[in-house]
Order: structure tokens, then C-alpha cells, then sequence
């Protein structure tokens, strides 16, 4: 029997318990012995490696974060700890590893894998911010959205009790996927992203028209990689006359029960990366595009720009 391990790294995300749950099902169903890796590389440094059962997994699938918790490792950049660290799968006789996180994880798990022998290697894109490129999805961003969904419903209705406008701050990184795809679906009158140039002048004309025709607040859904919300706070007081009140979204958008669908593909991409290791691949990233999975080069994913879709952008654009 083939030992497999499995460990999350970098911001957690709402479907990694549900991964987690169908790696201990499936591996041992194609006849591996699952091990978890404890608190993402730094774990796999300090040897936080430990046989997987059944009852580690029952009851989880419903829970937000991460079972095994996660991390951000700065020792795994030296080539010393990442040796440590593979000396510590090899003590376990571990031949496979899977890892959940983003670009900067996937790098790591290039670095292990160009550095050592017998070992292979499968990442599943896991990050709210759908900043990969290569993959159409992320495991997470659709609790993601229907969380920050929840949110602006609710503050929609304050708005309209008070006429205020409301300035939302959706986290993303460098990346505006969330707050366009929140803009969108919410019925927002503002999307601002990096991705999209704007002009306030125009906003202004287009809002001081809607103030005529009766609007008495305004919903803008702002990313956090332009650091403005406050400014375009004080743009709605001073250039439209009208109250504004900001609301930092943060960190409640991680959390969260797994929705339906980031459960699905939770299995989708744990039962993709256990196939393609058994298949032979040494090094890949299981993506989704185009209507289905695909297994992908590192250096195709974790080391190119992504972008958001021409479609969505060109609906963005709309907006003002």
C-alpha cells in the first residue's frame, strides 16, 4: 500500500473540509493510506504528519476553514527546510502529496519536486480571489460570493431606510473577480476594479441623473487592491450630497458553510489529483476550464498573470 498526503497552505478557504473528507474516502477506496500534514509546509517541516482515518473526517464537510489549519511559510523559501521537509515524507514512506492553496504554495511544491526523487506532486487551486491562471475556478469562491452576497442584501436595507450610500470593500488581492461578480449579482450602482479603468466624472453625471429621477441611495462595490474606499466615500458626500458609510467586508468572506456547489468540486479536484498521481503525473495542478478538469504544468499556472474573462469585464465596464 502507497502512502498519500494531503496538507493546506495560505488562506483558508470554505471546501477544504469537504476536500479533506473525500481524499481519506477516496484514497483508501483506490487502495492508498492517507496522511494529513498539520498547519500547511511549516508542518511538513516540523514533521505535524499523521495517518488519516475515517472518524478524522466525519462531520466536517459542513465546516468553513480547514481541519488541518493552514499557513504561510517563510522558512520553506530555504532550501535547507525544504529538504528537512522531505525527509520527513520519505520517514512516513509518503510517495504522493496534494496541496491546497494558491500560486505561491504551487511554487513551493515546484520547488520540492525539482529538488527530490520518488516523491509526486498534485495542487488544487484553493483561494477566494479566483486569481489563478490556468483554472476558470477556485475551490472557495463560491461561498465566497454568497456570503458577500448576504452582506450587501443586508446593508442594502439600511441604505434605503437611512439614503445613504454604501461604499463595500470585497477582498480579492491584486485581483477585482469578487468584487465584479458581487457588483453584478447584487444589483450594485458602483464596481470599481483594477481591472476596469473609470472616470468619477462620469459616475457623477450618471448619478446626479438618477438622483433626479428618484434614487434615494447607492450601493459601490469597491476592490480592496485600489485602497479607496475612504476616498470614494468622501466623493459620494462631497460630489453627489449624499451620506456615505464604508463597510470593510475582510475576513468574513473566508469563512462560512461550503455551499453546495464548493462542495461538489471539492470532490471534483480531490478525486482529479489521486487519478492523475496514479496516472504517473509527477508535478501538476489540477485546473478547471472549458466545462471540465485538466492537469496542468506549474509553470503554466503559478507563474503567468491571470485574467479576468473578456465577458465579464466587458459587463464591468457598464458600470457609470
Amino acid at each position: 500500500m502507497k502512502n498519500i498526503a494531503i496538507l493546506c497552505s495560505g488562506g483558508d478557504v470554505s471546501g477544504m473540509n469537504a476536500a479533506l473528507k473525500r481524499f481519506v474516502e477516496y484514497s483508501i477506496r483506490k487502495g492508498l493510506r492517507p496522511y494529513f500534514v498539520d498547519n500547511g509546509f511549516e508542518g511538513l517541516i516540523d514533521n505535524s504528519i499523521y495517518e488519516a482515518c475515517y472518524d478524522d473526517v466525519a462531520g466536517i464537510i459542513s465546516r468553513g476553514g480547514t481541519k488541518i489549519r493552514t499557513s504561510r511559510s517563510k522558512r520553506f523559501m530555504e532550501k535547507a527546510y525544504r529538504k528537512q521537509a522531505m525527509d520527513n515524507l520519505k520517514s512516513h514512506n509518503i510517495g504522493y502529496l496534494i496541496v491546497l492553496g494558491g500560486d505561491g504554495s504551487f511554487k513551493g511544491m515546484q520547488a520540492l519536486s525539482d529538488e527530490s526523487e520518488g516523491v509526486s506532486f498534485a495542487g488544487i487551486p484553493a483561494t477566494i480571489d479566483n486569481d489563478i491562471a490556468g483554472t476558470e475556478y477556485c475551490l472557495g469562491v463560491d461561498t465566497a460570493l454568497n456570503v458577500i452576497k448576504s452582506a450587501i442584501d443586508s446593508i442594502r436595507d439600511t441604505a434605503s431606510s437611512f439614503s445613504r450610500a454604501f461604499v463595500i470593500e470585497a477582498m480579492g488581492r491584486e485581483c477585482g473577480y469578487l468584487a465584479l461578480v458581487s457588483a453584478l449579482t447584487s444589483g450594485a450602482e458602483m464596481c470599481l476594479i483594477p481591472e476596469i479603468p473609470y472616470d468619477l466624472d462620469d459616475y457623477k453625471l450618471c448619478f446626479q441623473r438618477q438622483r433626479i429621477g428618484g434614487r434615494k441611495y447607492f450601493i459601490a462595490v469597491v476592490s480592496e487592491a485600489l485602497n479607496n474606499s475612504e476616498q470614494i466615500a468622501q466623493w459620494f458626500e462631497k460630489e453627489i450630497g449624499i451620506e456615505s458609510r464604508i463597510t470593510v467586508l475582510g475576513h468574513i468572506q473566508r469563512g462560512g458553510n461550503p455551499t453546495v456547489y464548493d462542495r461538489l468540486m471539492a470532490f471534483h479536484f480531490v478525486t482529479q489529483a489521486i487519478d492523475g498521481l496514479l496516472d504517473g503525473n509527477k508535478s501538476s495542478v489540477i485546473c478547471y476550464d472549458n466545462g471540465g478538469f485538466n492537469h496542468k504544468k506549474i509553470e503554466d499556472v503559478a507563474y503567468k498573470k491571470y485574467e479576468i474573462s473578456p465577458e465579464l469585464l466587458k459587463l464591468g465596464s457598464e458600470f457609470g
